[in-house]
């Protein structure tokens, strides 16, 4: 397969690498809809959502890395797209008693702060529950 076939993903967060492969499809879900890549696309900048990123494996039909992502946004150019996000995670490496723990904090503080009208809190708090729940899911818990 000829290199401009392939395009290289890369994951970062404040932390560091969180994921580098090479692949033939990658799948964004940005604030604006869901963006398939292939090699050769035009270059583009998009705010993501907190969700997923999937990550096409080479010589398989239908499976995918997964990344959980919390926002942050992609580029896309000369067959490189990079995500940077404020905090991401291989769905090898979820810990799924974590997230439910997570999810359970962010649903008691958004229980509170809407019942103290506090909309900061409140939004906070819905963000905190998305991260969760995303992370939830992909983990398949």
């Amino acid at each position: 397969m000829a290199e401009q076939d392939l395009l290289t993903v890369s994951v970062v967060t404040p932390d560091g690498s969180v994921y580098e492969g090479q692949t033939r499809l990658a799948v964004f879900k940005t604030t604006v809809g869901e963006i398939g890549i292939l090699p050769n696309h035009i270059p583009l900048i998009a705010s993501l959502e907190i969700d997923e990123v999937r990550v096409k494996v080479q010589g398989t039909d239908d499976k995918f890395d997964e990344i959980a992502v919390s926002g942050g946004f992609v580029e896309f150019s000369d067959n490189v797209a990079t995500v940077v996000a404020n905090s991401a995670e291989k769905k090898e490496n979820i810990d799924k008693d974590r997230a439910a723990k997570a999810r359970e904090r962010a649903e008691r503080r958004l229980e509170a702060a809407k019942q103290s009208n506090d909309i900061n809190t409140t939004k906070r708090a819905e963000i905190a529950l998305r991260r969760a729940v995303n992370r939830m899911n992909i983990s398949g818990h």
